[in-house]
């Protein structure tokens, strides 16, 4: 028997919360958890048809945009990590691709302190 509706919403909304949580902890581990049951939750979701229920469209509504924040956070964190790495001499990329479909990404090492 498939779960109600207001329970697929409710576990959806707890992965989010997982999510969130995870990323803000910098927990790998978590925040590969939270993503599988949300998409889990979510292709049982769509595996369903839309409702009339405007309480229904609200909450889904609450959660996609729960989702896009943890959109921006998963952004900011990478771009935290790149601006690291790059301080850090371990990487750079240019973005962009060369005419054999390769990234032009230098590696270099770069000495942190001397002995």
């Amino acid at each position: 028997m498939p779960a109600p509706m207001d329970d697929l919403l409710d576990t959806l909304g707890a992965a989010l919360a997982e999510e969130r949580r995870a990323i803000l902890d910098h927990d790998v581990e978590a925040l590969m958890r939270s993503t599988q049951a949300k998409l889990a939750t979510l292709r049982q979701l769509e595996a369903r048809a839309p409702g009339a229920d405007a309480s229904f469209d609200a909450r889904l509504r609450e959660l996609s945009e729960a989702n896009q924040a943890n959109g921006a956070l998963l952004s900011r964190r990478r771009r935290e990590v790149n601006w690291a790495l790059r301080h850090l001499g371990r990487s750079e990329s240019s973005g962009a691709y060369d005419a054999n479909g390769q990234t032009d990404t230098i590696n270099r090492s770069r000495p942190l302190g001397v002995v």
